[in-house]
């Protein structure tokens, strides 16, 4: 079985944008290696291969390693361009070395638990997932393939926020590193600390109860009761 963490690659001496449209027409896909204290190297991918690779969650929060020429070395994938008008067609990709003793950001997906033991949910309420990824900041041995979020508790008309998802050890989320808060109040969350998910009844529904309060006769007034011309 083909090691899905493994990515096969060739190094790449032609540049510009000609080169990179000849490689896509002959089914490769152009990337790029960076950072660390090497200099940016360009590479090739066979398209379909790292297609399979794609397929697999796991493959974008992972630590890879990427051979080039028969040398090994660990990557992650950092960023990604599709076909604008064809999502399974890769133009290019750009993988960022991996140093074991600095911190990394990385983007991880969101993985919703309790959905069908929510008793707001059976109850009627819809579930908003607001986010479907966050970005961490950890050191490489501890980045998480996917983190979860328990919505199974959650009431109707309240959401989870980025300071109430349990995250690994080693790991933080980057949108709450950004310096001290000004102090809130009890129960009020800062402008960074987003909401993540929520679970609120439909739409239709609020407005026909709505409807109905509004055509509540007046106090005082009795029911099919009204005026009368003389």
């Amino acid at each position: 079985m083909e090691n899905l963490f493994e990515v096969q690659a060739e190094l790449r001496t032609d540049e510009g944008k000609g080169a990179s449209r000849r490689l896509r027409h002959a089914g490769n896909v152009p990337a790029i290696i960076y950072g660390g204290s090497d200099t940016p190297v360009s590479i090739t991918l066979d398209h379909n291969r790292f297609l399979r690779h794609l397929q697999e969650e796991a493959f974008y929060a992972h630590i890879l390693t990427l051979v080039v020429g028969g040398k090994k070395q660990q990557v992650v994938l950092k960023d990604l361009q599709r076909h604008p008008a064809q999502d399974s067609k890769i133009m290019h990709a750009d993988f960022l070395r991996v140093d074991a003793k600095h911190a990394m950001t990385m983007s991880v997906r969101l993985h919703f638990l309790g959905e069908a033991e929510s008793a707001a949910i059976k109850g009627g309420g819809v579930l908003s997932r607001l986010m479907s990824d966050v970005e961490v900041s950890c050191l490489p041995q501890d980045l998480p393939e996917f983190i979860d979020v328990d919505i199974t508790a959650l009431d109707l008309d309240q959401s989870i926020h980025l300071s109430e998802i349990v995250l690994p050890k080693g790991v933080t989320l980057t949108a709450l590193s950004h310096g001290k808060e000004e102090d809130l109040a009890e129960g009020e969350h800062s402008s960074y600390d987003q909401a993540v998910v929520n679970v609120h009844m439909p739409r239709l529904v609020e407005e026909v109860e709505e409807e109905e309060e509004t055509d509540e006769p007046a106090e005082g007034e009795a029911e099919g009761e009204g005026t009368t011309e003389e």
